[in-house]
């Protein structure tokens, strides 16, 4: 590019054209000479410095090179309505204008114009200033530049459901806006004794994607968790209040701004942005990095309340299935249990030792079935509880004395029960049952030894995950935590997120059925608690049961012992069951306890049958009796017409029982299939004990 040539009319003196030349160079705003053509015949350094131009490079282009695509074709007409009617334009007029840079970019500028006659020869004077330097101007930019991040990062939230591509998109957010080195995410894990880095650009060799941090004050992520609010430093080597990770040095690090990430009022990490220069985090900074780590943290709450919701609504529907098929199951061991009972006491076999032997088998196999379908009940949330009173620290330590007898003597027991009398209500055997469940599965995750630690106490603060687990519940109710801890295995990912489906399990064939932990999972449920597991590979694992408490209540009286007095000879029983066979074997079973049996396959028939004026003193129900009339409604019929009947309703299928005594008589008794004859006889007594003392007719 040759040196800017003086226009032909152009014939100063060469003293002043000296003066004019270096007066053009040193004027602070960009200057430009333009001819009648529309092409530059002069440009001044600083017009070369602001618009990206090598020197002497201006000199002979066309002034439309200057202006950006979009408004090139209005200013041709501009700058012919201006040669009609030249005049002088300062700067500062409040018009919006835009210069274009060499390299495509855009710049924000004031322009003022001043038309010049040099020899009868007309030119205009252009005088451009840069008003991005302007303080007030370059803060409007950069919050509308910080602005449109968040607005973009905001579409991205919305568009998306995977929370791994926004903790990645939301550090790079920072690092493009700020202008920064680097930027990264740190969560907490579940048991908030860690942070992990989830996220991050530009991180160091100390922090790679999943590398762990205590979460302790004197860490950079601990720090802005103890202190619950935004820190800001300045130097990191003058930084006296934590410990600056030597990385951080190494790598020029000079300041950062780290934001707490919030969700449901509870911190749940951290997201820091670091520069190689001080003084580089203002206010405008930390609102910027507040609303990404708001954004952030409803993106990740989102994730984790539609996976919650998937995954109850997995279980709920698992939970349907299971429930149906124990009710169909156990209609099928009352029939096998009734007729194995039946076979036992029948004189044809009575001297056949062998034939007993077989018997006794098939009765042993029959009630290992039975367990199985209540804990498919229990772990779908439809098993029958008898919740009372538990002292739980007495329960741990009865439970911890039988285990260090039973388990491998390598593992060691430890109990901090804490004092007597902390109690909940729930079923206590079912509570043993599912303390037990757990300490097995521990048992086998530390083969060669370990320990494993029971303790209880009333629970100051639920987690937030558990107190979105339990909703409604938890209003107003105080709780007791049950732990439990091994230092065994631990657990993958992909193993913990399963480990209370029905029949998932990592043992080995014929080591287990899988039902452990959803029976665990569906007992606390049900008694409207909830269950938390944290656990790492190698790291052992902790499970916590949430149960109501119940508290200041006095002790109660224990209840009173069931009904096992003999049934009266000759007691007129009416039974209503639909299933041919179990029918069979409840009439073989009512009449060896001596009592008059009358059998119908319906309820609309039975009803005939007691308005016609027969004798009955107890009615013996299924709940679910076909497409006819329920059970439940016959009974409150009977109830209603006849009260002195007693009433005992019996279901396989024990969401029935569940939902039976909600509106129904405390007298009316209830009888979860399969049973033996004993269960029988014995929910006879207490429902005739219990019925209202008026004569059976009326």
């Amino acid at each position: 590019m040759s040196e800017p040539q003086t226009p032909p009319a152009m014939t100063p003196k060469p003293a002043e054209d000296s003066i004019y030349r270096s007066m053009f160079s040193a004027y602070p705003d960009a200057l430009l000479l333009v001819d009648a053509a529309g092409r530059i015949v002069l440009a001044n350094p600083e017009a070369e410095r602001l618009l990206g131009y090598a020197a002497g490079e201006l000199s002979g282009l066309k002034v439309d090179a200057l202006v950006p695509d979009a408004i090139r074709p209005r200013h041709a007409a501009y700058r012919e309505a201006y040669s009609h009617r030249p005049k002088a334009r300062p700067m500062g007029t409040q018009m919006e204008l835009v210069a274009r840079r060499r390299d495509g970019r855009e710049v924000m500028v004031e322009i003022a114009l001043s038309p010049l006659q040099i020899e009868g020869e007309p030119f205009v004077v252009a005088a451009v200033r840069g008003i991005e330097a302007y303080p007030r101007v370059r803060q409007a930019l950069q919050r509308a530049r910080y602005s449109e991040f968040v607005a973009q990062m905001g579409r991205l939230a919305v568009d998306t459901r995977d929370p791994q591509l926004l903790l990645q998109q939301v550090p790079a957010a920072a690092v493009d806006a700020l202008q920064i080195d680097s930027a990264v995410v740190f969560l907490l894990d579940a048991t908030r004794l860690e942070f992990h880095v989830a996220g991050g650009v530009g991180l160091l060799a100390c922090e790679s994607l999943g590398s762990r941090c205590p979460n302790r004050p004197d860490t950079p992520p601990g720090f802005v968790l103890a202190q619950g609010r935004v820190v800001t430093v300045a130097d990191f080597a003058a930084e006296q209040r934590y410990t600056v990770p030597p990385d951080y040095l190494a790598h020029g690090l000079v300041s950062a701004l780290a934001v707490p990430l919030v969700d449901r009022g509870q911190i749940i990490g951290v997201l820091a942005a670091r520069a190689r220069h001080g003084e580089r985090f203002g206010a405008d900074e930390t609102h910027f990095l507040e609303s990404l780590s708001n954004l952030l943290a409803a993106s990740l709450q989102r994730s984790q309340s539609e996976e919650a919701l998937n995954h109850a609504q997995r279980m709920e529907s698992v939970g349907q299935l299971t429930g149906g098929i124990a009710h169909d199951f156990n209609n099928l061991l009352t029939v096998i249990q009734g007729n194995l009972q039946v076979l036992e006491d029948h004189p044809a076999l009575a001297l056949d030792a062998g034939a007993q032997q077989m018997v006794a088998a098939a009765a042993r196999a029959s009630r290992r079935g039975a367990e199985l379908t209540g804990k498919l009940l229990a772990f779908s949330r439809r098993q029958q509880l008898s919740p009372t009173e538990v002292d739980v620290p007495e329960l741990i330590e009865s439970l911890a004395d039988m285990l260090r007898r039973t388990l491998d003597q390598r593992i060691r027991i430890e109990v901090a029960a804490g004092a007597r009398g902390l109690r909940c209500l729930a079923d206590a055997g079912q509570l043993e049952s599912a303390l037990l469940n757990i300490a097995i599965n521990s048992r086998d995750a530390m083969p060669t030894g370990g320990t494993l630690s029971f303790s209880c106490g009333i629970c100051a603060a639920l987690p937030a995950d558990v107190a979105a687990d339990l909703g409604d519940l938890a209003r107003g109710q105080s709780f007791i935590e049950v732990v439990i801890t091994d230092t065994g295995l631990g657990m993958t990912d992909s193993v913990r997120d399963r480990v209370f489906e029905p029949f998932f399990t990592t043992k080995e064939l014929g080591r287990g059925t899988g039902l452990g932990m959803s029976t665990v999972y569906g007992f606390v449920k049900q008694s409207k608690g909830s269950i938390r597991l944290t656990t790492a590979p190698g790291a052992g694992t902790q499970v916590t049961l949430y149960l109501p408490r119940l508290r200041g209540a006095a002790e109660q009286e224990e209840l009173a012992a069931q009904a096992t007095e003999g049934l009266p000879l000759g007691l007129e029983a009416l039974l209503v069951e639909d299933d041919a066979d179990v029918r069979t074997v409840v009439c073989q079973f009512l009449l060896s306890l001596g009592c008059q049996v009358t059998e119908f396959d319906a309820a609309e028939p039975a009803l005939e049958h007691l308005a016609s004026g027969a004798s009955c003193a107890l009615l013996l129900t299924d709940i679910a009796l076909g497409a006819g009339m329920r059970g439940t409604e016959l009974a409150r019929q009977v109830h209603a017409r006849w009260p002195g009947v007693a009433v005992l309703l019996m279901s396989g299928y024990s969401t029935e029982l569940l939902q039976a005594p909600e509106d129904s008589p405390s007298t009316w008794e209830l009888l979860r299939k399969p049973y033996e004859r004993s269960d029988l006889a014995r929910a006879m007594a207490r429902a005739l004990k219990a019925r209202p003392q008026v004569p059976s007719r009326q």
